[in-house]
């Protein structure tokens, strides 16, 4: 039987005459998963249920407001079915526990914490969640606290047969900081959220870092997503804040740009995006960013280095603004499909490109000659892919000094009329 504990000192008679109107916390001690259950059912509004080191096996639901905190050496085992934990009420703590085993049906939101419609104000501390399927999911809710959690998909799946490692459905208002999430679909997938906030968290081998799908208002900060499909995507979402961040060794992209408008990409680092299958003719080779669609954005302060293409833009994306950005040892710089005038500087400040070979007669920092990372032989190798191997000719060179000198494209493609001349970060360290 679950031991229920109320400390009390010694209080005034009269006090105690009206002791029954004050909500009063108990503890409920538990040790074997009825306890458990027997708990979760009496269990008053305020309360907390403290569970011993041990295995709790099966799926427990939460229907009032209370407190569930368990130990490094308590876990619940969901028996491969359904979700360790669902939660149907607000104002519910849930912390020090290990989840494991739930199920893998993904239409069915087998979760290791599921949190459903209605429900907010919600803490989830410290968990470590293990299984195939979602390791947390919401929908519906509000206010939403994911802090200090540990989310380990199955690695044996197939990227796409997973669960996310957090996944959000119409969720206002969450924070989700010192995550760490492995072997899961996606990171975080946000889908029509508003406002949640992600930092320093970390995700490895699994899809997107953080997808966000038609979400406004959401912010991400000092992130890292290592070995993964991609970094971050921004995708039919607005006004979206992704800023001091970092994304290496990814596949397709460090950031994706897809439809998305109103939004700041600011201060990333991104590096090493190589896709070992990436085709030239298809353009996919892994790129630093990748903006592809309509919308007006600003990218600005961030760093893409020893990626396969610095910056892809396609389809639309001559919107977004690019301006003291790092293009540094990207095997291409900038591929542009497109034929629109389009220009990545603003109020006089480009872009520092490690290629740049112009000069500095006024010792400005800023290259008297307007740098075009693509010019019209860049785009006849992309409509002939077959023809690249020319593209180190001697004949080919020439072509492109000829072309450089007297700014024969001038006007076409992406331009920086004001490239910047030495690299913000040496400069910073005090070399140049």
């Amino acid at each position: 039987v679950p031991q229920r504990s109320l400390s009390m000192r010694k209080v005034p008679f009269l006090f105690l005459l009206f002791l029954p109107l004050f909500c009063s916390a108990a503890q409920w001690d538990v040790t074997t998963s009825q306890e458990l259950h027997n708990a979760l059912l009496r269990a008053a509004a305020g309360d907390e249920i403290v569970m011993s080191p041990g295995t709790y096996e099966g799926t427990f639901s939460i229907s009032t407001k209370l407190s569930l905190r368990g130990s490094k050496d308590t876990v619940i085992d969901a028996g491969g079915m359904g979700s360790c934990l669902e939660i149907r009420a607000s104002g519910v703590r849930v912390s020090d526990l290990t989840l494991k085993n739930y199920g893998a049906d993904l239409y069915e939101r087998n979760s290791g914490v599921l949190i459903n419609e209605g429900s907010k104000d919600i803490v989830l501390n410290g968990l470590k969640i293990v299984g195939t399927g979602f390791g947390i999911r919401a929908d519906k809710s509000e206010k939403i606290l994911i802090e200090g959690c540990e989310i380990r998909g199955n690695k044996r799946k197939h990227v796409l047969d997973r669960g996310d490692g957090v996944y959000f459905n119409y969720v206002k208002d969450a924070v989700l900081q010192n995550n760490k999430v492995l072997y899961t679909r996606d990171g975080f997938y946000f889908e029509n959220t508003d406002r949640t906030q992600s930092s320093a968290n970390y995700f490895a081998a699994l899809q997107y870092g953080i997808h966000y799908m038609y979400t406004r208002g959401d912010s991400a900060w000092n992130n890292e997503a290592e070995a993964c499909i991609g970094g971050y995507a921004l995708m039919s979402s607005e006004k979206i804040r992704l800023f001091d961040n970092l994304s290496k060794r990814t596949v397709e992209f460090g950031v994706l740009l897809n439809e998305t408008d109103a939004s700041e990409v600011s201060n990333n680092r991104i590096e090493r995006v190589k896709n070992p299958r990436g085709k030239p003719s298809l353009d996919t080779e892994g790129k630093g960013i990748f903006i592809y669609g309509g919308g007006i954005n600003i990218v600005e302060g961030n760093s893409f280095e020893a990626c396969e293409i610095g910056a892809g833009v396609a389809m639309g994306g001559e919107g977004t603004v690019l301006h003291n950005n790092r293009f540094i040892g990207n095997r291409l710089q900038v591929r542009y499909i497109g034929s629109s005038s389009v220009e990545w500087s603003r109020d006089g400040v480009g872009n520092f490109w490690s290629n740049y070979q112009g000069w500095d007669l006024n010792q400005d920092g800023v290259g008297d000659v307007p740098y075009q990372p693509n010019d019209s032989l860049d785009r006849l190798f992309w409509l002939y892919p077959q023809s690249r191997f020319l593209m180190d000719s001697p004949l080919v060179v020439l072509l492109r000094f000829i072309t450089a000198q007297f700014q024969l494209d001038r006007g076409k493609g992406i331009v920086d009329s004001h490239p910047i001349m030495h690299d913000p970060v040496s400069t910073e360290k005090g070399t140049i």
